[in-house]
């Protein structure tokens, strides 16, 4: 089964991220299968408009967490490794296989001529946080959750976070959430700025079709006019530039001691215990 399903209703696309096993994360092949989703309905005229939700009451949890402790499926790096095996000492290589595919996702999201709608029910974490600040409206269930989580493991952020973050509820509060990392119920997530709409679960499936198929009746050259200048005026063109250096920055620090006791810590249920860093560098 796709981890990765798509359907159309009318004008409207809908992309379900569907591993609730694994907490809707993305391993590489999910990624992939993502990108190429937003993709295909991003150039489709017919489709006016696109959901982007997760299946289970989760929206997603970032990458995948053991795929990237496995350190990946040899199958995914045969286009790097002559013998087809994948890293196997590096995290960071696991990691940007994932985000590779994963960051030109978002971007492809932001340059749509066309909007892109994430459908929040239940947790949006770390890279699933970042896909639905990339969207032009998140709408979200009574029950869904925001947290940036990178910290958790020692990684810095990625997946568009840190472009979004400052720019959705200002620089200081931006510092609050990633340094003290509370988990934002959706009412707060709304008054902060991150979330458009919050709706009951009972309703929120019917609601959030309703809501895209009004989006869908907009003229669609206008509105893909608008969207641009917007994304212009906010500075979105850099937005290439910056996950670049969220990709070089989190996979140089995946291979430090730092991530290996994050992602101990993650499995065995702990407190990660942070020993003095070497690490010098800021951007």
């Amino acid at each position: 089964m796709p981890a990765i399903r798509t359907e159309t209703h009318g004008p409207v696309g809908v992309i379900t991220i569907d591993r609730r096993s694994r907490f809707n994360s993305l391993d590489v092949t999910t990624a992939r299968e993502l990108r190429a989703a937003g993709l295909r309905f991003s150039r489709d005229s017919a489709i006016r408009c696109v959901v982007l939700r997760g299946e289970g009451g989760v929206f997603c949890s970032g990458a995948d967490l053991k795929y990237v402790r496995e350190r990946g499926n040899a199958g995914d790096f045969g286009y790097l490794q002559p013998d087809g095996a994948g890293p196997r000492e590096s995290y960071g290589e696991s990691f940007k296989q994932i985000l590779e595919y994963l960051h030109s996702a978002i971007s492809e999201i932001r340059r749509a001529p066309k909007p892109f709608v994430a459908a929040v029910d239940g947790m949006a974490a770390a890279g699933g946080l970042g896909l639905a600040m990339a969207c032009d409206l998140v709408v979200a269930s009574e029950r869904g959750s925001f947290e940036w989580a990178y910290h958790r493991t020692g990684l810095p952020g990625a997946e568009s976070c840190t472009f979004f973050l400052p720019q959705l509820v200002g620089l200081r509060k931006a510092m609050e959430l990633v340094l003290l990392n509370p988990r934002l119920s959706a009412t707060a997530a709304r008054d902060l700025g991150l979330v458009n709409l919050v709706l009951p679960v009972e309703r929120f499936d019917a609601e959030v079709m309703q809501l895209a198929e009004r989006l869908a009746t907009s003229p669609p050259c206008a509105f893909a006019v608008t969207k641009g200048l917007l994304n212009q005026a906010a500075g979105v063109d850099r937005l290439d530039y910056h996950l670049d250096q969220e990709l070089q920055h989190l996979v140089r620090i995946a291979d430090q001691p730092e991530f290996a006791e994050g992602l101990a810590a993650f499995f065995e249920k702990r407190q990660p215990r942070f020993a003095e860093s070497l690490c010098k560098e800021s951007v």
